[in-house]
């Protein structure tokens, strides 16, 4: 999305935010929990104090993160779909929200209701990528080889089940008829420690913190799951262009709120986190690491979120991944 293009955005929800913004009164007068469902260092966690910090400094009240993480996501997640809808608890979540209603015979939620959508601040694909010392493949053709040649071996690390980088190892998985473990961890963070270790060399995972690693030689890019290039990983190229169709998968950072709260709260919230994506000094920090900033309109982010729902269902039930708990 171009700078052009964000602003454009960004002018559109200010409009459509301004009746209501005379409605939220003092909002914030005391300090806001904002919860993250996954560990500290983690993509989302990463976005989430970036941006509260920014609405701690505009409100003069305290956006403090709150890390809760287990099943998935589902744990925080739980936790913010039943806190009081005033306002003062936000929720920073990751593409398990969309994906945990296809995966998990029960989930504490329901979107769009239990839940409710503020806006999609950042988005990114996830990449392929692997430990360069334990997995001496430089291409995804090199890889498939190596397991093929080597079945029940290695072992693929994931940000937990319920996240798109583990379903985009099941697909990979079906795809190439491969055979190998999977490694599920409590978030970004502990997933990409492992790869780095050797433990499980191999891994999807959301491009921001895998990107320095691959910078410092750590971790070897082999492909995204996005039919365009990373900005953060010009030189990588995508599963589709090598010919690797219909692996597309995002982690998205999305914002949202537990049900009931008013909706000129929610205006405020998506106007100004849509504003400080679009700030150069975080919009800068955001596409290094490999997120592209967005502050979607709560509109658009909600019908997001319905679409994904049902395609993630679709890809579970078509790779016949059995329901967690059922």
């Amino acid at each position: 999305m171009t700078i052009i293009m964000r602003s454009v955005l960004l002018c559109a929800a200010l409009v459509a935010a301004g009746p209501g913004l005379a409605q939220t009164g003092d909002y914030p007068n005391r300090n806001v929990r904002v919860i993250v469902p996954f560990p500290a260092g983690g993509p989302t966690d990463v976005v989430a104090r970036l941006l509260t910090q920014k609405l701690s400094e505009r409100f003069g009240h305290q956006f403090y993160v709150e890390n809760i993480s287990g099943a998935g996501g589902n744990l925080g997640m739980g936790q913010a779909a039943r806190a009081p809808g005033d306002g003062y608890t936000i929720l920073f979540v990751s593409s398990s929200y969309v994906l945990n209603p296809g995966l998990y015979a029960k989930i504490p939620y329901e979107p769009g209701k239990d839940l409710l959508s503020v806006t999609k601040a950042a988005t990114s694909p996830n990449g392929l990528f692997v430990n360069p010392t334990v997995i001496p493949a430089k291409s995804v053709t090199e890889l498939v080889d190596l397991l093929r040649a080597n079945p029940g071996k290695y072992t693929f690390a994931s940000p937990g089940i319920g996240t798109t980088p583990h379903l985009s190892s099941e697909m990979f998985k079906l795809t190439f008829k491969l055979d190998f473990a999977l490694a599920p961890f409590a978030g970004g963070a502990p997933s990409i420690q492992s790869v780095v270790a050797g433990h499980t060399p191999i891994c999807f995972q959301a491009i921001p913190p895998a990107t320095p690693l691959v910078r410092d030689g750590k971790l070897r890019a082999l492909a995204v799951t996005d039919k365009k290039r990373s900005p953060a990983l010009p030189d990588v190229p995508t599963l589709d262009e090598l010919g690797i169709k219909d692996q597309e998968a995002e982690t998205m950072q999305g914002v949202l709120v537990p049900g009931g709260t008013p909706k000129a709260i929610i205006a405020l919230l998506q106007s100004e986190i849509a504003r400080i994506v679009a700030l150069p000094d975080v919009s800068a920090k955001l596409l290094a690491i490999g997120l592209e900033p967005l502050g979607m309109p709560t509109a658009e982010f909600d019908a997001d979120n319905m679409r994904e729902i049902a395609r993630w269902k679709k890809v579970v039930t078509d790779a016949k991944i059995p329901l967690i708990g059922g």
